[in-house]
């Protein structure tokens, strides 16, 4: 079985990821999914970091509804250009969107292209046969009603509801400038027609990160590398941060600044550098709101070079138009401030990482994660459950899951409850035997070497908070 196939293998029978869903309606809805068990805690973990990282940057968190009125998209310009070009097959009727039918389109007008589909001769991918009618644009944007007639959006990202607080954050950072937030929550988009699993949904989790300033900021990181593409090549150069403006890969310090950001987050969930690049935007498929933005992508067995995170830098474009649209002040000292923009997807993140993390080799297929991104950090076994070591495993599970990711597991031979936790990728394992409600001693085992060592219950804590930090090498216990 190739890794790809393992991966999505694992994920569903173990209880990552699930769907669509709901699967036992007819297959489920496409484009939704449901995250298991051991998915929820993975994405809690790239979660974790994430927010760890931003606020180690001085960014803050803040929340806002997922539902706004129709003037704040008219406002942003969602109304109007977050559209997809979409066509039907003539023969079975299926829907597509033309930017998967026609490769490096640098012309999106309906008629060039239903011309373009006629003139490649383009056959409908579902059934081989059809050709293509006429090109319509859709909008992305999911509407509902609110009270008794209200018609209303959910947001397709989190970055426009919060620039709506800028008033009041200008406020609380005591008129200060420049200061950065984030948000995590729910976006939904009306893709035509969702592929590649959880890489492309129409509901998911981002956490995007603003910053809000008047003039270039750029904090000491000069000597920091990023692995850049820029538009036009195909060659990954790795420039120091304090580089690259000057050899016209970044237009300003204070943009790169946030491009390093979003690869150091990248890099402490513990992805693989080798497998990580930073691609510029055409500047042809900018987006309506964009001066420049860069990609930071993966490369993924089973989809290729897939995006991330996206950083972006949207000008003043945001605050000029909420200003024109609410008749609200937005200026500070007589100017506009400009947003820098980091925006990343939680549900591709941990897909990701799942799949960078399976180690196929000749023993087990098991994940390796960095230190603390395990889903489960501990695994409790006893030997038997007889005599009492039953009572005390589970005794042992009670006070390190205040603190942990614990599981207890009394199900079957050591060697299998090992195997079963590889494959998840537990960090350690602890095993409760008959020495030990003697001598107060467990064996810790950790997953990588797979190598065994006896500690004190009493030390468990205090280990387990290095390891899992890694202020500690297991290889360092004694």
């Amino acid at each position: 079985m190739k890794i790809e196939d393992k991966v999505l293998d694992l994920a569903k029978r173990r209880g990552f990821i699930w769907g669509p869903s709901p699967n036992i309606y007819d297959g489920g809805l496409r484009g939704f999914y449901d995250w298991g068990p051991l998915g929820k805690l993975l994405k809690n973990k790239v979660e974790n970091v994430l927010r760890k990282g931003f606020s180690g940057f001085s960014f803050w968190e803040v929340e806002c509804p997922t539902v706004m009125p129709q003037k704040v998209w008219e406002a942003s310009g969602h109304l109007d250009s977050f559209v997809d070009y979409v066509t039907k097959c003539i023969k079975c009727g299926a829907s597509h969107r033309v930017d998967h039918l026609i490769e490096d389109i640098d012309d999106f007008n309906e008629e060039k292209l239903s011309k373009l589909l006629i003139e490649k001769d383009i056959k409908c991918p579902s059934c081989n046969k059809g050709g293509f009618g006429s090109v319509e644009p859709v909008n992305l944007m999911m509407s509902t009603v609110v009270g008794i007639d209200e018609e209303v959006f959910l947001r397709p990202e989190t970055a426009t509801t919060t620039y709506l607080l800028f008033p009041e954050l200008y406020r609380f950072f005591r008129t200060k400038m420049p200061f950065g937030v984030f948000q995590l929550g729910k976006a939904y988009r009306n893709e035509i027609s969702p592929r590649q699993s959880v890489f492309r949904t129409r509901e998911f989790t981002q956490m995007e990160a603003q910053l809000f300033l008047l003039k270039e900021h750029f904090n000491d990181y000069s000597e920091n590398e990023l692995p850049l593409m820029k538009f036009g090549s195909d060659k990954i150069e790795y420039i120091k941060l304090g580089e690259s403006v000057e050899k016209k890969f970044m237009k300003k310090e204070s943009y790169a600044f946030m491009n390093y950001v979003a690869y150091k987050l990248m890099l402490d969930m513990g992805f693989d550098k080798t497998k990580l690049r930073i691609r510029q935007h055409d500047p042809s498929e900018l987006a309506f709101y964009a001066e420049d933005a860069w990609d930071i992508e993966i490369n993924t067995e089973r989809y290729g070079w897939m995006e991330i995170c996206g950083v972006h830098d949207r000008q003043d474009y945001d605050l000029k138009r909420h200003a024109e649209f609410s008749k609200t002040k937005m200026e500070v000292q007589g100017e506009i401030p400009t947003i820098l923009e980091i925006a990343f997807g939680l549900e591709r993140s941990a897909y990701a990482l799942l799949e960078n993390s399976l180690v196929d080799d000749d023993k087990r297929d098991w994940l390796k994660f960095e230190p603390g991104m395990a889903p489960i950090d501990v695994a409790i076994f006893p030997l038997m459950k007889k005599d009492g070591m039953g009572d005390l495993a589970k005794e042992l599970f009670s006070d390190l899951d205040k603190e942990f990711a614990c599981i207890y597991d009394d199900s079957g031979s050591i060697g299998r409850r090992y195997r079963r936790m590889d494959e998840v990728g537990t960090s350690f394992c602890i095993t409760v035997d008959h020495a030990s409600l003697t001598d107060g001693d467990v064996t810790l085992r950790e997953i990588s070497s797979m190598n065994q060592v006896r500690v004190k219950v009493s030390e468990l804590k205090n280990i387990f908070r290095e390891l899992l930090s890694g202020d500690l090498k297991f290889e360092d216990l004694k």
